[in-house]
């Protein structure tokens, strides 16, 4: 259906902005296999993670369990309360983010600015990961509640629905033409909510998930990391998302591999988050082992542009002993030889 997924010239919501994301080739090896990210960013807040959270609050209006004057509890590290926060301004809703100091403080800013209520689980400055302390706090938080609902994107069906249609974008963009899906597992619906959407359209294509070292999906060790918004700390349970049976091969990354791939990328004039930085490291390794003429297109979660204080500020990644020149070159060199087929 050509010209099916157009985005109209004229919207009333900035919602109605979610969807329709560019492809950017990235590289190409010599026999012709490229590697396509589908750059999420676009979509406003800057994240692929508004189209689950329109979905999740769809579906709870549709369930008759949010009603107007409503309030929505989620427990998230960024940017889903991000793409909350938006749904719940248009519709009226009040929004409350179960929140830690492991988010980016940009995330922070921007749910506040869109004035939404955060309520921190640990307020002493920690870096820690507290997802499983989060979920309890926001499910308690909405317990036996009047009109409020814990959206809990760990376990709702509407979560992985919420990316159907970023299938539907792919399939239309490159006519059906995809070998390999590849992108970060955090709570699943990104990846296996596209892959599962894929699936009824198009058939012989492979599904790889990243996550990073010290994340547990995929096995142990268990360790803390930097990466945000993705994996499965130790204490936290799987996401209900997680389909093992979609998923053809499992990854970790590390940290520095994670970050140095962002940091090299960045230099190609594109600025990606931290976890997308996993995802085109795993990606940039597997794409010259594919038969000739593939087409692997990374799902791109977010940009880089809320990670400033971070990834890409090098006192910070200095004192985290993740700043690594050699391995940022490693990237660098990779890229100008795939880049160079192009």
């Amino acid at each position: 259906m050509p010209g099916a997924l157009q985005r109209p010239a004229v919207v009333a919501r900035v919602s109605d902005l979610i969807g329709y994301t560019p492809l950017l080739e990235l590289a190409v090896t010599e026999t012709g296999s490229r590697l396509l990210l589908k750059l999420e960013m676009y979509n406003p807040t800057g994240t692929a993670k508004i189209r689950m959270a329109r979905a999740v609050i769809d579906a709870a209006e549709a369930a008759g369990e949010l009603r107007p004057g409503g309030r929505i509890v989620e427990s998230t590290s960024g940017n889903t309360g991000l793409g909350l926060a938006v749904v719940a301004a248009e519709r009226g809703y009040t929004f409350t983010a179960v929140v830690d100091n492991h988010a980016c403080a940009d995330k922070l800013r921007g749910m506040k600015a869109l004035g939404t209520e955060l309520v921190h689980v640990v307020d002493d400055g920690t870096e820690e990961l507290a997802t499983a302390a989060r979920e309890e706090l926001a499910e308690e938080m909405a317990r036996g509640q009047d009109n409020t609902v814990f959206t809990e994107q760990h376990n709702n069906p509407a979560n992985g629905a919420g990316y159907h249609p970023v299938a539907h974008e792919l399939v239309e963009a490159l006519d059906g033409s995809l070998d390999v899906l590849i992108a970060a597992v955090g709570t699943g619906g990104a990846l296996f909510g596209t892959a599962r959407e894929l699936g009824r359209l198009i058939a012989g294509f492979s599904v790889v998930g990243v996550e990073p070292k010290g994340s547990i999906a995929f096995g142990g060790p268990a360790h803390d990391y930097y990466q945000s918004g993705t994996g499965t700390p130790k204490g936290a349970e799987l996401g209900a998302l997680v389909d093992f049976d979609l998923l053809d091969e499992g990854v970790k990354v590390g940290d520095i591999e994670a970050f140095a791939t962002c940091r090299a990328v960045a230099r190609t004039g594109l600025l990606i988050g931290g976890s997308a930085g996993g995802v085109v490291h795993a990606a940039l390794h597997r794409l010259s082992a594919l038969p000739p003429g593939s087409t692997m297109v990374a799902l791109i979660n977010d940009g880089g542009e809320k990670y400033m204080d971070t990834v890409f500020n090098d006192d910070w990644m200095r004192e985290r002993d993740l700043l690594s020149s050699e391995a940022e070159r490693e990237i660098d060199e990779l890229l100008t030889k795939l880049r160079g087929n192009r």
